[in-house]
């Protein structure tokens, strides 16, 4: 009689079960780590414009209004003064959902807002939908 070696059905699909449910646990822990480095970075665009426009301030006195928007940073707006040759920016950041900052001034709660629209990328939305502003970060603090 010979004795034939390998799994059993039953074992091989007891394995895949579990490969299936410790996969399952770990993306489900790593999925919002994604989502959480996404508004990091919104963060970190907001640091690097507010010190182009600082410095476009020095140079011209005020902020770019909102109809000249963060685009004054990369390229010279009618009516400035003087204008850092190159920009103040290589390129206009977008955030990291893919859509354009928003820039208002005078800001609600300074002198100009920058904003992204979240995930969703539309005014308004909780979570990571939630618009996400310039000035939330001094508030978390």
């Amino acid at each position: 009689m010979k004795s034939q070696k390998g799994f059993s059905l039953i074992e091989i699909m007891v394995v895949l079960i579990i490969i299936g449910v410790i996969t399952a646990g770990v993306g489900a822990r790593f999925l919002g780590k994604a989502d959480q480095a996404r508004v990091d970075q919104t963060s970190t665009d907001f640091a690097t414009i507010e010190k182009a426009l600082k410095l476009y301030k020095l140079d011209n006195y005020r902020y770019p209004t909102s109809e000249q928007g963060l685009e004054a940073l990369i390229e010279k707006p009618e009516g400035a003064r003087q204008w850092q040759e190159g920009g103040y920016l290589d390129a206009l950041p977008i955030d990291p959902w893919g859509n354009p900052y928003v820039y208002i001034t005078p800001g609600e709660k300074g002198e100009f807002d920058i904003y992204s629209l979240g995930a969703d990328g539309s005014s308004g939305g909780e979570g990571f939908d939630a618009d996400i502003f310039n000035w939330q970060r001094f508030e978390a603090n």
